[in-house]
């Protein structure tokens, strides 16, 4: 089994790898001056990204306590990176997000499924944290900062499509959203997470096209893929 994690962690480098790319290239050619981080944990996606040479604004959306307090910590001493401390739905108000513990990025606002469990049992051991729910169009005049082009990155443990659904007229055609990454669950590790074909049906009725899927996350004794990210572009 050893070997299988192994090899399963070089494929998903390399599936990183390739979507990093994809991106950079995206950024350039659509001349994306703003990139949305909802979901952002510790500020993994947004440090890669000023590593890779993505100077533009950065405004990363963390609702979780923990690791809100290391993406502060990232994000310190960038004037073009601001901090947002809300989950995105599609509904304004609070709701209950379902923290990991020990490895807090894999917090949901859904709770884990039998699967998901099985997959990685510390998704049984989970504490719960009242947190805000922003519209992602009710807020975008306070997080844009002038921005004409963005990014919208979705990562958000199964709650992508309220998130991307809250955004309104911003990711409609004319809008100023011009490129998604979503995560989409081909295997969900959350209760009521739509599988892959809904997800990406719903961008398809938005005028949403697929551009890249690369896997993000496999099952060791299967290999079958977990979760892959969905590159999409205006169709």
């Amino acid at each position: 089994m050893g070997g299988v994690t192994s090899h399963l962690d070089r494929q998903r480098a390399l599936s990183e790898q390739a979507r990093d790319a994809h991106l950079r290239w995206l950024i350039e050619d659509l001349a994306i001056d703003l990139v949305l981080d909802v979901g952002a944990n510790s500020g993994q996606f947004a440090t890669s990204l000023r590593t890779q040479g993505y100077a533009g604004a950065l405004a990363s959306f963390e609702p979780a306590a923990g690791p809100r307090e290391r993406l502060v910590a990232a994000a310190a001493g960038d004037d073009r990176w601001r901090v947002h401390p809300w989950a995105l739905g599609e509904q304004e108000g609070t709701a209950v997000l379902h923290a990991v513990d020990e490895q807090s990025e894999l917090g949901s606002l859904r709770p884990s499924s039998a699967f998901g469990r099985a997959w990685k049992d510390v998704m049984a051991r989970t504490r719960e944290e009242e947190v805000q729910v922003r519209r992602l169009d009710a807020v975008w005049c306070e997080v844009a900062g002038g921005a004409e082009r963005a990014l919208l990155k979705l990562d958000t443990q199964g709650f992508d499509l309220p998130a991307f659904r809250g955004a309104g007229a911003l990711v409609e055609a004319g809008g100023p959203v011009v490129a998604v990454l979503s995560e989409v669950a081909v295997v969900p590790i959350y209760e009521g997470v739509p599988l892959m074909e809904e997800h990406l049906a719903a961008y398809t009725e938005k005028g949403w096209a697929l551009a890249g899927l690369y896997p993000v996350s496999f099952d060791p004794p299967t290999l079958r893929v977990i979760e892959l990210d969905a590159v999409l572009v205006r169709g």
